[in-house]
């Protein structure tokens, strides 16, 4: 069987012409096998009824591989014709048809280097949106960082706003003044914890050594 890149047809059927021909060669070279298997059983049942013929199984089952080469070989002869008439009567399309989906083409035709300078120009704002996305998701996470850095602003500015309220209450004094009245303190504190902590680690580098 002659096999000829039918790419067009294959688009339209969804399958190539090459393809079911085959298919339908192999269904009746099956059908004629079968066939065969069926009438050579037959003549065996038939032979079991005439015991003095004188012809043994063996002799049907030659006669049937012979009559089964005769059928193969017209039947291929055949195939052959019908499938040399399916391929350019049924399963092929004329140069002159344009398939709907192709339309398309026809109705705006483009240019290699056009067709290349689309791709390009794909790439490109392919390659823009992703850097927009990853943009965007830096933004975002700025935004959290910005919240909770605003949250936090709030809390201080909460415990400023408490303090203050305290030091009118009972100190009678504003925040400034408490506030400037409390950094040294605080600051003495701070070196008196480093201070402790330098102890502390020394206590432990000694234990360890000992």
């Amino acid at each position: 069987m002659a096999i000829n890149p039918m790419t067009y047809e294959a688009q339209f059927f969804g399958f190539t012409p090459q393809t079911f021909i085959q298919r339908l060669y192999t269904a009746c070279q099956d059908c004629i096998f079968d066939a065969m298997l069926q009438v050579e059983t037959v003549i065996l049942k038939k032979l079991e009824e005439l015991p003095e013929c004188g012809i043994s199984p063996l002799h049907i089952r030659r006669g049937t591989e012979k009559f089964l080469l005769f059928l193969t070989e017209n039947f291929n002869e055949l195939f052959g014709k019908m499938e040399e008439m399916l391929l350019q009567l049924v399963l092929n399309i004329p140069k002159n048809v344009l398939l709907p989906e192709d339309k398309v083409h026809k109705q705006y035709p483009y240019s290699k280097e056009q067709v290349q300078a689309l791709q390009d120009e794909i790439h490109q704002l392919q390659e823009q949106y992703r850097a927009e996305v990853c943009a965007g998701q830096v933004l975002r996470a700025e935004l959290e960082e910005q919240e909770i850095v605003r949250a936090e602003l709030e809390k201080i500015l909460q415990c400023c706003v408490e303090f203050e309220n305290i030091c009118r209450e009972h100190w009678n004094c504003s925040f400034g003044e408490s506030f400037a009245f409390l950094t040294p303190r605080v600051k003495k504190l701070q070196d008196a914890l480093k201070n402790v902590k330098q102890k502390s680690k020394k206590l432990k580098k000694c234990d360890t050594e000992s």
